[in-house]
C-alpha cells in the first residue's frame, strides 16, 4: 500500500495513540467535577494549553480552545466573531479557495442574519494578492479570513503581509485555516488574531483540533450549556484528545524542519516524473511540498484514480469534503483553468513517512495505466 491522500488525513503516530490510552486510562474523570480527581483532570488540560501555546511560540496573550477539529474552529471564529462585533460592521471577507467550513459559515451568516460576504479573488497560482485585499478593505470589514495553504493546490499566502494590511483597519480581525500549514511550512502566528487546525492533518487522532485566538477577543459560542473552555465550548472536556492534539502539535513543530526538507524531494521527484505525462501541473514549488495537484489531458481523473487504487496507490481528485459530489473543483475554476481540466485534477498528498521509491513506483504504474486506459 502506499498512501498519497495526507491531506485527507494522516496515519496517527504510535506515541501519540499511546498518549491518548494511557490519558483515558489515568485521567477520566470529568474536568468540571469539584473533586480531586476533576481538578487534576482541568489542570491537565491548561497544561495542554500552555504546550500548544509553547509549541507556537506564542506568548499568554493568546488562548487555546479544544474543539472536535478545524471545521468547528472555522465555524466558531466567523460566526463567534461576526455575533460579537456586527456592531463594527458587517463585512467578511475570504479567499475564493476557502474550506467549505469556511464558505458555509460566511454564506449562513449572509443569508440568515445579513453579513455581507465578500470573496478575493486569487491569481493564477491560487493565492491572495497584496492588493486585491488593499482594494477590498474598508471600515465596516470585522473580519478577514485566508486559509495559510491551499489543501487542493497547495498554494501558499504570504500570511505576515496580508496581516499587515487587515491591521491597518483597528476594528478587523484576520483568521486563518492553518489546517494544511502546521508543521509544514513557517507560519506568522504573532501576525494573525485567531487561527484553526486539526489533529488528524499531523497525525493525531481525528475528531480533535483547536482555534488559538487572543485573550483580548470576544467571541460568541456557537454551542451553549454548561460554560466549558472559558464559555466558547460548552460540553465535557476529553484530557485524553486534548493531550493527544498537544503532543501531536508539539512533534509536529519541533520536526518540520526536517520532515519538510524530505517531502520536498519527493514533491520534486514527483514533478520532475509528471513532465513525461500528458498532464498539467496545477501545483507550484512556491507552494507546500506536501501536496502536488495535476490535471489529466486525455484520460478521466476518476477512471484513474480508481485504477491506481486497485494497484494500492490512493490518491485523491480534490478535497475529501467535495470528492463525492463529482464537480469541477471551485479551487481550479478560480485559477483560472477550463472546466474540463479543473474537474479532471489528481491531488498526490505526502507526509514524511513516504519515500522516493514510492513516487517511483506510482509513476511507473501511472503511465502504465494511462497507456492502458483508453483516453475519455
Amino acid at each position: 500500500m502506499v498512501y498519497f491522500d495526507s491531506a485527507a488525513s494522516t496515519k496517527p503516530r504510535t506515541e501519540i495513540l499511546d498518549s491518548f490510552l494511557k490519558s483515558n486510562q489515568e485521567c477520566f474523570a470529568n474536568p468540571s467535577s469539584a473533586h480531586a480527581l476533576g481538578r487534576e483532570a482541568d489542570r491537565r488540560l491548561d497544561a495542554a494549553r500552555k504546550k500548544i501555546l509553547d509549541a507556537f511560540r506564542l506568548p499568554a496573550q493568546y488562548q487555546v480552545a479544544f474543539l472536535s477539529g478545524a471545521t468547528e474552529a472555522n465555524n466558531l471564529a466567523i460566526k463567534g466573531v461576526a455575533f460579537s462585533y456586527q456592531n463594527r460592521g458587517k463585512k467578511l471577507l475570504f479567499s475564493a479557495v476557502e474550506h467549505p467550513s469556511v464558505l458555509e459559515p460566511i454564506r449562513y451568516l449572509a443569508e440568515h442574519f445579513g453579513f455581507i460576504p465578500v470573496p478575493l479573488a486569487v491569481d493564477s497560482l491560487g493565492r491572495v494578492s497584496l492588493d486585491t485585499l488593499r482594494e477590498a478593505m474598508d471600515k465596516d470589514v470585522i473580519l478577514v479570513s485566508i486559509m495559510g495553504a491551499n489543501n487542493e493546490t497547495g498554494a501558499v499566502n504570504d500570511l505576515a503581509s496580508l496581516g499587515a494590511i487587515v491591521h491597518e483597519y483597528p476594528k478587523a480581525f484576520f483568521h486563518s485555516d492553518l489546517t494544511q500549514a502546521i508543521g509544514k511550512m513557517d507560519i506568522p502566528f504573532s501576525s494573525l488574531d485567531l487561527f484553526s487546525y486539526s489533529a488528524h492533518k499531523i497525525h493525531g487522532v481525528k475528531q480533535s483540533g483547536a482555534l488559538v485566538y487572543k485573550s483580548s477577543m470576544r467571541l460568541v459560542p456557537c454551542l451553549h450549556g454548561g460554560g466549558q473552555e472559558r464559555g466558547l465550548r460548552s460540553g465535557t472536556g476529553s484530557v485524553a484528545l486534548d493531550e493527544s492534539l498537544a503532543l501531536a502539535t508539539s512533534l509536529a513543530m519541533s520536526s518540520a524542519h526536517q520532515a519538510t526538507a524530505h517531502v520536498r524531494a519527493l514533491w520534486q521527484r514527483l514533478r520532475d516524473g509528471l513532465q513525461e505525462e500528458p498532464v498539467l501541473l496545477n501545483s507550484t514549488e512556491e507552494g507546500s511540498p506536501y501536496i502536488l495537484n495535476f490535471s489529466l489531458r486525455n484520460h478521466k481523473a476518476s477512471v484513474i484514480m480508481e485504477a491506481l487504487s486497485q494497484k494500492g496507490f490512493y490518491v485523491s481528485t480534490m478535497s475529501a469534503c467535495s470528492e463525492r459530489t463529482d464537480q469541477a473543483s471551485a479551487t481550479l475554476l478560480a485559477m483560472g483553468l477550463p472546466k474540463e481540466l479543473a474537474g479532471n485534477a489528481i491531488r498526490v498528498s505526502f507526509s514524511e513517512d513516504n519515500t522516493l521509491e514510492e513516487v517511483d513506483a506510482f509513476l511507473s504504474h501511472l503511465h502504465q495505466i494511462l497507456k492502458e486506459v483508453h483516453p475519455r
